[in-house]
Formats: C-alpha cells, structure tokens, sequence
C-alpha cells in the first residue's frame, strides 16, 4: 500500500503537495482573517520541516507554559509535552526560560544530568531526537516550538529553515488569535488550554485548604508522579470526587 493510502487509513492526510510556501501562504491568510493554529493549520505541518510531532506553547503570565496547539492532535508531541509540565523538567521549559535554542539529537544517550527527570519518562516513549525553539516578540520570549522524531539525527539546514519559517507563522498566527475581540464579535478561532482540567483541579485543591496555587499544583505533580499516574487523569479523578483532595495532603 502506498504511504500516502496508508496515512489516509489512519486519519492522518499527507500534508499539502505544493510544498512549505504554499501551505504557510494559506496559513498567512487565515492568521489575517482572525484565526489562529487551532484552526488555521491543517494536520501535516510536523512533516513538512522533517519531524514526527510538534507543540505550540505560550508563556503564561505566572511563567507557567501552555499547550496551546500540537501536531498530530494526539500521540508523542502531547505525551511529551504533559510529561514536562508534570515534572517541571525537560527542553520546552529549559529554552523558555533561557530564551535561546537547543537541539537533542540523539535522546537515548543525552547525559541524564541535563534533565534528570525528563530523559527517563522519555526513554518509555518512541522520542529520538528533538528540538526546541523559542518564539519572540521583540526581545520577550512568548512562546516555544518544540519538535520531535523517533529517529536520532540533526535537522537538515533545509529543515531548520523550514522550521524557523514556520515558527513565525505560527507566532503570527498566535498574535492574531490573542487579538480576537472576547466579545464575541471577532471569528471563533478555537483557541483552548489543552490543561484547562488540570488548571480547575488546582484551583479546587488550592481552594479546601487555602493553600497557594503554586502549592497546590506542587501537591498534583508530587502525586502524580509518586503513582505513576498523569496530570490530566489526577485532575480529572479530583473533579470527579472520584479521589478525595485529601488524598494528596502529605501531612495526613
């Protein structure tokens, strides 16, 4: 079966024939008519710059990241990118905070001391390699796009072309959403917190006790971690009552 039949009989279509200029030329255009990635990039853009999956955050104002936009929708890229947040470890984080890119080629032998919590969750998935690249408005950092292959190996200078010309639609494309009237009168771009479960579920173990936020999110990432369960089900499992808050007070 060819790779194209194959990629359209697991729901995942073939990205655009006409190459990286006009697929990034329709997404120029949806970014001036309002939308934003959620709606404006069609699947296929990890594959365009040669990489498996790719994740869009934005730095919130508490410096936290948010997903805000991942491709595919499901698999390695948020798998990866949840594991970061759950461990407050990993390469999004790092070049978020330091402003400047970094690239892993070869994730299986990287020196564990670089992120000590990060490269042992990703050794029990299919990651490789990957790259990290931050988004600036002016001299602030904004946001990070993050690549991943389950192959080892460096990006082509073809590739990482491709990949800086994307980041900056994507950057644009994030401005415009950002920009859309709250009122209700600009177009409805899609733009949604990939963890807006894990944010209520902090806010409600935050609130029991009157706990900081930052504490509270300590407390589900310290739990999560110690029952090798992840944020997104804890925070769904203390939204559900189907496990008590107190479950994660650590002086009961």
């Amino acid at each position: 079966m060819p790779r194209e039949d194959r990629d359209a009989a697991h729901g995942d279509a073939p990205p655009p024939t006409d190459g990286l200029s006009a697929f990034l030329a329709r997404a120029h255009l949806a970014a001036r008519n309002g939308h934003g990635p959620g709606t404006a990039m069609p699947p296929g853009a990890a594959r365009l710059p040669g990489l498996d999956a790719l994740t869009l955050n934005m730095l919130a104002h508490d410096g936290h990241l948010e997903l805000l936009w991942c491709d595919p929708a499901t698999g390695l890229g948020p798998e990866l990118d949840n594991l970061q947040y759950a461990l407050g470890d990993g390469p999004t984080l790092e070049t978020a905070r330091q402003g400047h890119p970094l690239t892993e080629p070869d994730l299986p032998t990287a020196d564990p001391a670089h992120w000590p919590l990060f490269l042992p969750a990703a050794a029990r998935t299919p990651a490789g390699s990957l790259i990290a690249t931050p988004l600036r408005l002016g001299a602030a950092t904004v946001g990070v796009l993050t690549g991943y292959r389950t192959t080892p190996g460096l990006l082509t200078p073809t590739q990482l072309r491709g990949l800086d010309r994307l980041g900056r639609v994507l950057l644009h494309l994030l401005y415009s959403e950002l920009a859309t009237p709250a009122d209700g009168t600009g177009p409805a771009t899609g733009l949604r917190l990939h963890r807006a479960e894990v944010h209520q579920a902090t806010g409600f173990l935050a609130n029991a006790p009157g706990i900081p936020m930052g504490q509270a999110l300590l407390r589900l990432r310290a739990h999560a971690a110690a029952h090798d369960h992840s944020l997104p089900d804890l925070a769904q499992a203390l939204l559900t009552r189907h496990l008590p808050s107190e479950a994660l007070d650590p002086t009961r």
